[in-house]
Formats: structure tokens, sequence, C-alpha cells
């Protein structure tokens, strides 16, 4: 099989020849987009997924086809989906230099065109020879992280999705009694007089209704029990664990307005294993650049890009707001107050997202650099 080159990755020159590699994957088959950068079309194959002795041997076939060096580097792209970073790792294992695409970025014509799969591998190896010669702009490519980075999202995503199950299962509850002329409120002591309820005629509530009722109840319990073993995990974590990550959640909190769940969201999924070289790129991982729009003389704004990490964006938002309420002195918060406080709604909701932006900002030279926010109070103790 050819080998990994030493250079810098995805490095390029008219001086050594390398193999391109579109992969476009799917559950069972993989189709395979090989071009050597200078033949008029790519070499397209179709494999087994997840079979990686039938590619390393696709990979020397089209190394030979296009008359290469076994020492020949070999670059490849996919888009990232639902596979993850799985096959990434397996590719770089292999010693081929992999990137991961951000589908959504990659260019699709105007006009009603033809999709197959073998296309879109065409269309991916086109462009890898561009973004490794030198057009860096003729994609985004996403970020990988570490397995460990990746496994340590885990707790907090799972804690969401517990929430969610719950909040689902308190309303499917109130939804049932509703349905019988009962407005109340799901607790323990509702469960304990179910049976003593009435209908909107006096009549008891039917027995299957009351059934699902309890069958519903045990789930909701279920996941409370969940969340609760969770929150107690992470609370374990924030007080042993001595990592660089952890030290930033603590680090976070000594601020009024940013707690456990937003501390916690902001390091592992942003700060913890993502390296920013300014403001810039802050706002874009967070997807809230502003996208203009300028055609002759029509020129206007079409609202900020959504192509970041949308759990993070979320929560900006949220303590955004929660940062106007502790910490009212701060100098963004004055800065939010002179400039739409007495706008109307919907100029303040964009006015809070301009405010989530710097905030993060702030927020990232703090954990960084320590430089606390201007005018911002921090804590007595975490």
């Amino acid at each position: 099989m050819l080998k990994k080159d030493q250079a810098t990755p995805f490095e390029d020159n008219a001086n050594r020849a390398g193999l391109y590699l579109g992969i476009e994957l799917s559950r069972k088959k993989w189709k395979l987009g090989f071009s050597d950068g200078k033949a008029p079309r790519a070499r397209v194959v179709t494999m087994a997924a997840r079979d990686w002795e039938a590619l390393g041997r696709e990979v020397d076939k089209a190394g030979q086809r296009f008359g290469l060096a076994a020492s020949a580097v070999v670059n490849s792209c996919y888009e990232a989906g639902r596979e993850g970073f799985w096959v990434h790792r397996a590719l770089e294992q292999m010693g081929i230099k992999n990137l991961v695409v951000d589908a959504a970025s990659i260019d699709v014509k105007r006009r009603k065109r033809a999709k197959t799969d073998r296309k879109d591998a065409e269309q991916l190896v086109r462009q890898l020879i561009r973004y490794c010669r030198g057009e860096r702009d003729v994609w985004s490519v996403v970020r990988v992280p570490t397995e460990e980075s990746e496994d340590a999202r885990q707790l907090h995503r799972d804690m969401a999705v517990l929430q969610r199950e719950r909040q689902q299962h308190r309303m499917r509850i109130q939804s049932l009694l509703f349905t019988q002329g009962l407005d109340l409120q799901v607790t323990v002591k509702l469960m304990k007089q179910l049976d003593s309820l009435r209908c909107w005629n006096g009549e008891p509530l039917p027995e299957a209704m009351t059934e699902r009722i309890r069958r519903e109840y045990r789930r909701l319990e279920a996941a409370e029990q969940d969340l609760a073993m969770l929150k107690r995990q992470q609370q374990r974590k924030l007080k042993t664990d001595k990592t660089v990550a952890m030290g930033k959640v603590r680090k976070l909190q000594r601020l009024s307005g940013i707690a456990m769940t937003s501390s916690w969201v902001f390091v592992m999924e942003f700060f913890g294993w993502r390296e920013f070289h300014n403001r810039r790129e802050v706002g874009s991982a967070l997807g809230m650049t502003p996208t203009p729009y300028q055609s002759g003389d029509s020129s206007h704004e079409q609202g900020i890009s959504h192509g970041g990490n949308r759990r993070v964006r979320t929560m900006a938002v949220e303590i955004a707001w929660s940062w106007l309420r502790y910490q009212p002195q701060s100098q963004l918060s004055q800065w939010y107050r002179k400039r739409f406080a007495s706008a109307g709604p919907r100029m303040r909701r964009i006015g809070i997202v301009a405010m989530a932006r710097r905030l993060m900002v702030d927020l990232w030279r703090y954990v960084e650099f320590d430089r606390v926010p201007a005018g911002a109070r921090l804590k007595a103790t975490a």
C-alpha cells in the first residue's frame, strides 16, 4: 500500500505526485473516487462498507494505474455525518491523510442536477485536489477532536436527552388528563391520588388510561433517577479530576451568572479542545458570524450563519440573558443596555445574539489568558 508522507499535512507542490481519494459513505457500500490531479476524469470504484483490506487494495491499484511511486502521499476526504470520526481515525492509522468536510459547505449548482453517489465521489475528489493545491476556501473542514475530548461530551449530552425525555413524559401525562377535563401538575401526590380522580362528568378515569398514565410515570421516574445519577457523577468529576478541561470548568464558574450546566457545555464542546487564534475564529465556530447579501444595488443582512456548534450557540444566548441579570455593571451589559434596552422586542433579540458573540469572545480570553471580562464580578467561592 502507498505509504504516508512525512511532509506537512496536505502540502502539495509540482515536484511531488500524490493520490487523491474522495469517499462517499453509505451504510452498505462506499464509493471511492481516485485521481492523481492530472487525469481528466476520476477513477470511481465501489466497495463494501468498512472493508479496510479492500480499501487498501483499491488504493494500491489506483496508484499503479496512475503510475505513482509506492511512497506517494495519499490524501482523502469524506463528508461529516453519522459515522462521526472513527473513519477518519482508521484512515489515519492506514497512513492516509484525511479531511472531514462540512457537507453544507460543498458547492452545489443552483440548477436542477442529477444526484448519485458516483457524482458525489467525483465532486469530492475534484474539490480535494483544489484544496490541497492551496484553495483553502473551497470548503469548510471539520476540526476532529481527540478520542478523550469526544468521550468527555457524552455526559452532558446524555443529561440533555434525559431532560427532554422527562419533559416529554410530564407533558404526555398532562395531555392525557386534559382530555378528561383535568388540568393538573404531575407530582408524586397526584399519582397516589390517581384512583380517586374524577373526569369532567364525575366518573372515575377509564381503566386503560389509568394504567397508561402509571406506565408513563414509571418512565418519568426512571429518567429522573438516571438524571440525578449523572448530576452526582458530574459533581464528583468537578471535585476530583485535575485535568485542564476541569480546571477551565471551575474557572468559568467563578464568574457570576455562570454555573455548572453552562460552564460544562462551554468547555466540553468548545474551550476544552478547540484552539482559537482570534475572536473571528470564535464567532465562526459558534455560527454567529454575519452573512451579508449584496448584488448590484441590493444590499441587506441575512442574519447569522448558524454554521457552528448549535449546543454552544444556544447556551451562549441563554447565558447572555443571565449575564444581564447577574453582571449588570459589566462593560458588556452596559453596552447592550445603551444600544438595545429602549428598542423593540425584535431588536432586543437581535442585540442579545450580538452580545452572546461578544461574551463568548470574552470568556475565551478569560479561560485562555486570564483576562477577566471588563467590569465582571467574580464569586467569593467557586
